[in-house]
């Protein structure tokens, strides 16, 4: 069975914050502004777990991350 998460790319990451307004259930954000996950280890910062109810969301979040850091991929 495959699963979903979201990668961030932090060498483009800028804060903006728009990502953990849509996905509020698996991101919020640090004292910067920076998405931090709200499930998987806590050493795997780049690539969030995304629940099957979250996909379209997470699609939403990659197509309007205004820096282009984001993108859906397969675990």
């Amino acid at each position: 069975m495959t699963s979903a998460a979201l990668h961030i790319d932090w060498t483009k990451c800028d804060g903006r914050g728009l990502c953990t307004e849509i996905l509020d259930r698996a991101l919020t954000r640090d004292d910067w502004g920076y998405p931090v996950s709200l499930r998987g280890a806590e050493g795997s910062r780049s690539d969030v777990p995304l629940r099957a109810d979250e996909l379209d969301a997470a699609d939403d979040a990659v197509a309007l991350c205004p820096v282009l850091a984001l993108k859906r991929v397969t675990l």
